[in-house]
């Protein structure tokens, strides 16, 4: 059983947005997946060289800049497009983002994996030594460019945690919750999330909406813990907007 570290986020919305810090294990064995997928791919680039004439003059000069491109541009890419997913790392449910919880971007995720050099030397001695030293399991690639490796969240509770909550909701439910404990600081911080939850990463959608909705369940008399949590915020908005028209 790896040991996890959890580290605690604030944001605009007012909310603790806590990620739970991926560690040495996970990381190679999501390195590992990808350096097979990798070396697949560059044995098939291989042998379609060979087929179309061997590796001299231009076609080995393009083979060696295809074969960098390959290595060189497959985590930049993945991360970017997939939301800091590698195959290796969705695999194995971890992801790369910025230490704020945002998005990795191109340039941040260039500098990282272009500093996988240094974290490689010594049979990744070096990467692996950062990993356990620092306070938030960063190699040197992400010390310089200010990620974090960190795991998804399991959903418990909701059959799926990115579902759209926009259909009307159903009567003589939330039109009677006690809604009048809810200040307007805590309804603007709900608000908030709920205009900007479609610019999250799934992962930091979900553990906001998380962490909003277990709030007022504790705090508001009657809500439900079978209602998804983006549902209930939206609901919760409704009732207290209601309220304050009444």
């Amino acid at each position: 059983m790896e040991y996890e570290d959890r580290l605690r986020i604030a944001t605009p919305e007012g909310v603790d947005l806590e990620l739970r810090l991926a560690g040495v294990g996970s990381r190679f064995s999501a390195a590992l997946i990808d350096f097979l997928i990798q070396l697949a791919l560059l044995t098939a680039l291989s042998v379609g060289f060979l087929i179309g004439g061997g590796f001299s003059g231009w076609s080995g000069a393009a083979f060696v800049i295809f074969a960098f491109l390959l290595f060189a541009g497959y985590d930049v890419l993945f991360e970017v497009l997939n939301s800091g997913r590698t195959p290796g790392k969705g695999l194995n449910g971890i992801r790369v983002v910025c230490v704020d919880g945002s998005p990795v971007r191109f340039l941040t995720s260039t500098i990282r994996n272009v500093l996988r050099l240094i974290d490689m030397l010594f049979f990744y001695l070096v990467g692996i030594t950062s990993i356990l030293v620092t306070k938030r399991n960063q190699r040197v690639g992400d010390l310089a460019a200010g990620t974090l490796v960190v795991r998804e969240r399991i959903a418990t509770t909701q059959p799926s945690p990115f579902a759209e909550v926009s259909a009307p909701q159903p009567q003589g439910e939330w039109q009677n919750w006690d809604v009048g404990g809810v200040t307007a600081e805590e309804l603007s911080a709900v608000k908030a999330f709920l205009a900007r939850r479609h610019e999250l990463t799934p992962g930091a959608r979900q553990l906001l909406a998380d962490e909003l909705a277990d709030a007022f369940r504790r705090k508001v008399p009657g809500l439900g813990a079978d209602v998804p949590s983006e549902a209930l915020l939206l609901r919760l908005v409704a009732a207290k907007e209601q309220r304050t028209r009444a």
